[in-house]
């Protein structure tokens, strides 16, 4: 059999070129009509803020029940594989995965300035109390916990369901399967996979337009590097090039060791926060800040812009939908890949629960300590964001000790997260338009790092923050709605196993009866029934065994 090159193109026609025509019209109208791309991006926000906010405030509440019932439903004991299939890693492992799969720049971004904000401008009541610092980390919370992740299971557990249970292709067209058949095939599945193409790479790019705004932050607090667009673009050219030599190394010796190395700094980055930084007060906080964000559910959950601030909803929760909408096909396709053989029960409680709980412990070190220094007066940390919000993280660092060792260190896990979420953006996109082929070429991916970089220039240039804010949102409407049908379709494929479900209750429920004396007490020595075990039968023995 001929061996595959790693730089033989294997694509599908449609959903490559269909995403990559409309991708490339994005970055020529943004590039050569700047001011009116500017117009157009806030316009298209605020009418989706106002027309469409129901649909995802309803679509993502739904998605998180959706998860909550299978976790609870029959369903839950059907492995992702065949029925003898086991995990492919140690649960240890699987949780750390997930963790590195839920970190990214974003975390990073806003750990700071989100907390701080909510507490200068709450979306209802008086700002710069306690009562709004309190309320500012239970919104906190409640962007970047369950609703997020719910998301990520919908994603992640059709594409594992549908790929290796049934033998489908690794693209979100096979979740279809139940609903359309074989048509996901045609024009019905490049649709969808096109859609789901659309939104990685505008989901990544958003998180790649942050992150260069961070580091540009942080190499002016360390070096006087002026904070200015044409930084940020070529910080943007330097760093995509990083991520187009991990995408040539490949994954073994690219994006692994990479993100080893930014995990390990993450870590030691939060613990330095968490031991120099008002500790006893963290640990409180984390206990008091998860009761509030479980009691305020609810009433988050179904905040609209007909009851509350429809500016601050759109540019936060809503952003926050659209941008995990955005995200879904990348950490779902991620989590679908490291999941194999685990149960559907497993996967959920997994997912759902162990990545929250840790971005929690990590909101709670950066932004209650921010808080910390505010509320005592003096932090000067808020002021800080108004002027400059990439600047937030290393301001907070600088009322730490050796603030100019841990800025270096969090700048470089900023640089290490955007060149690992541009490859591994790449690879997701890649595998899309490839068909699901698990490994696909490197040309391939090396296109789309560089349109992945393009995206996020064109975005910082046609309005910075606001613009990246709009693209996630955007991007993510008719992906959403998608979405719902991936559900409808996962739901049919598992009712489908409901009869051999019940024949398994059934087996497992029937009392089994006692074994004979001769069946408790075989004869002869265990080396004889260890010999009979296993020396040839011929068929006249079988037959008679059978019988």
């Amino acid at each position: 059999m001929k061996k595959r090159s790693r730089f033989e193109l294997r694509i599908d026609p449609v959903v490559f070129f269909t995403s990559a025509g409309l991708i490339l019209a994005f970055v020529l109208f943004g590039a050569l009509w700047t001011e009116r791309a500017a117009a157009t991006f806030d316009t298209v926000q605020q009418v989706i803020v106002t027309r469409a906010g129901w649909f995802y405030t309803l679509a993502v509440a739904g998605f998180l029940g959706f998860a909550l019932f299978l976790l609870v439903s029959p369903y839950g004991r059907i492995r992702l594989g065949p029925d003898d299939s086991e995990p492919e890693f140690t649960t240890g492992s699987w949780f750390a995965m997930l963790f590195s799969a839920g970190m990214g720049i974003g975390l990073l971004f806003y750990s700071v300035a989100e907390p701080i904000l909510h507490y200068a401008s709450p979306p209802r009541g008086p700002g710069e109390t306690a009562a709004s610092a309190a309320a500012a980390m239970e919104l906190t919370f409640f962007h970047w916990g369950l609703h997020a992740w719910g998301i990520y299971v919908v994603v992640g557990l059709s594409l594992a369901y549908f790929s290796f249970r049934h033998d489908l292709p690794l693209t979100l067209r096979s979740a279809l399967y139940p609903i359309l058949g074989d048509r996901i095939h045609g024009r019905a599945g490049e649709a969808i996979d096109t859609l789901a193409v659309l939104g990685t790479l505008f989901g990544v790019a958003t998180s790649l337009g942050l992150g260069v705004m961070q580091v540009n932050a942080g190499l002016g607090y360390l070096f006087d590097v002026p904070q200015a667009l044409w930084v940020q673009l070529l910080l943007i050219a330097g760093i995509t090039s990083l991520a187009t030599i991990s995408v040539v190394l490949g994954v073994d010796k690219g994006i692994r060791r990479l993100s080893e190395l930014n995990m390990a700094l993450g870590l030691l980055l939060v613990l330095f926060v968490f031991i120099a930084g008002p500790t006893t007060l963290l640990l409180d906080a984390f206990v008091a800040d998860l009761g509030a964000y479980l009691g305020g559910m609810m009433e988050n959950t179904f905040r609209t812009a007909a009851r509350g601030n429809p500016e601050w909803l759109g540019s936060w929760t809503l952003f926050y939908w659209g941008w995990w909408i955005a995200w879904s096909p990348f950490v779902g396709m991620f989590i679908a890949r490291i999941s194999r053989g685990r149960t559907i029960r497993e996967f959920v409680l997994g997912v759902l629960f162990v990545p929250p709980l840790l971005a929690f412990f990590w909101l709670t070190v950066f932004g209650e300590t921010a808080l910390f220094f505010e509320l005592s007066g003096g932090g000067g940390i808020l002021a800080a964001v108004q002027e400059n919000l990439p600047t937030a993280l290393f301001v907070l660092l600088d009322r730490l000790p050796m603030a100019q060792v841990s800025s270096l260190v969090a700048t470089v896990v900023v640089i290490t997260f955007f060149v690992t979420s541009s490859d591994s953006g790449s690879l997701v996109i890649d595998i899309i338009t490839a068909g699901g082929d698990p490994d696909p070429p490197v040309p391939q991916r090396i296109f789309w790092a560089l349109a992945e970089g393009a995206v996020a220039a064109v975005l910082l240039v046609a309005g910075g923050l606001a613009a990246l804010q709009t693209a996630a949102i955007t991007s993510a409407l008719p992906f959403s709605i998608a979405l719902v049908l991936v559900c409808w379709g996962l739901y049919r494929g598992l009712r489908a196993e409901r009869p051999a479900l019940r024949r398994a209750a059934r087996r497992s429920a029937a009392p089994v009866p006692p074994p004979s004396e001769a069946e408790a007490t075989p004869p002869g020595s265990w080396r004889e029934r260890l010999t009979s075990i296993l020396a040839e039968h011929d068929a006249r023995e079988a037959a008679r065994d059978a019988a």
